[in-house]
């Protein structure tokens, strides 16, 4: 794939000045042929999942394939890969609901804190105190300042426009069916490794750039230490990494769908509090940055 760094630069920079798109936002639009094409296939088996998952994400890598061998000179690449970059990063929107949430929580409004969570996670925001949304802001804020940013820049360093539109539609997938749940057990299960495969690297780049960007000799123990004990195998390296250079403890009891799931704790210092979760957001915001260089580069050399 031909790569365009200074389309993947042009989007970080339509991201930072207009964030997600208000109306028609095409991750959305994927969204709801998702929807409808999980009602047309939907079975309780992990076969159907695969045909789900392989329809929806071979399609939107031969759409990109399409619009980017169709796209004649660098210049109109560039914009191209710019407005295609815009449209699947998520950083300044996540660093704008990190804030919301650090403003609720700072003047006291739980319940609109509770309200808002679900713009960032799906745990369940009800009986939530104060220093527990703080906690789940930051563990958010954490894990998807990799989904949200780092991945689909490096996905488009090296795979071009196919490579930034294959990741938001794996990482959209997973959001929707990737749950251990009685619906989606097996159905979700392609969804949810693919999700897996496609964090990796990206996940653990995450947690070094969250070491440089912080200057942390504690961000690198804890990442080291800790980055393993989370349930997933990418996002305990993004959380572990925040823990030690916030010095704040995450993990602890987490209610999904009524249903508690304990993770072990990462790090070594206090529960985060509110005061944190600014601090997370603009730890989160360096990272993104630095991750937009290092895309840069990496689409360079391989241009």
């Amino acid at each position: 794939m031909r790569v365009s760094p200074e389309g993947l630069l042009l989007g970080v920079a339509l991201d930072a000045l207009f964030g997600d798109p208000r109306r028609g936002h095409p991750v959305a639009g994927f969204g709801r042929v998702a929807s409808w094409v999980e009602k047309k296939v939907y079975s309780d088996s992990r076969g159907r999942g695969v045909l789900y998952t392989g329809l929806l994400v071979g399609g939107v890598v031969a759409g990109g394939v399409v619009v980017e061998r169709g796209v004649p000179g660098e210049f109109s690449r560039a914009l191209v890969t710019g407005v295609v970059t815009w449209a699947v990063l998520g950083g300044t929107s996540l660093g704008r609901e990190g804030r919301l949430m650090a403003s609720a929580l700072e003047r006291g409004d739980v319940e609109a804190a509770r309200g808002r969570l679900s713009h960032l996670c799906a745990r369940d925001p009800e009986g939530l105190g104060s220093a527990e949304l703080a906690r789940a802001t930051v563990e958010s804020v954490a894990e998807n300042t990799s989904d949200a940013a780092i991945a689909p820049l490096l996905w488009g360093a090296v795979a071009g426009v196919p490579g930034l539109v294959a990741y938001r539609a794996v990482n959209t997938l997973d959001a929707m069916v990737g749950y251990r749940n009685a619906r989606y057990e097996r159905f979700g299960w392609a969804a949810a490794r693919l999700d897996d495969v496609a964090n990796w690297v990206p996940a653990r780049v995450t947690g070094l750039l969250t070491v440089v960007c912080s200057g942390s000799g504690e961000a690198w123990r804890v990442l080291r230490r800790d980055g393993g004990n989370h349930p997933s195998p990418n996002a305990g390296r993004c959380e572990a990494a925040f823990a030690g250079a916030l010095g704040v403890t995450l993990g602890g009891a987490n209610s999904y769908g009524g249903e508690v799931e304990r993770r072990p704790g990462m790090g070594d210092g206090p529960a985060p509090g509110v005061a944190d979760v600014r601090r997370a957001v603009r730890l989160s915001g360096r990272v993104a940055l630095a991750a937009a260089g290092v895309a840069a580069a990496v689409a360079w050399v391989r241009r």
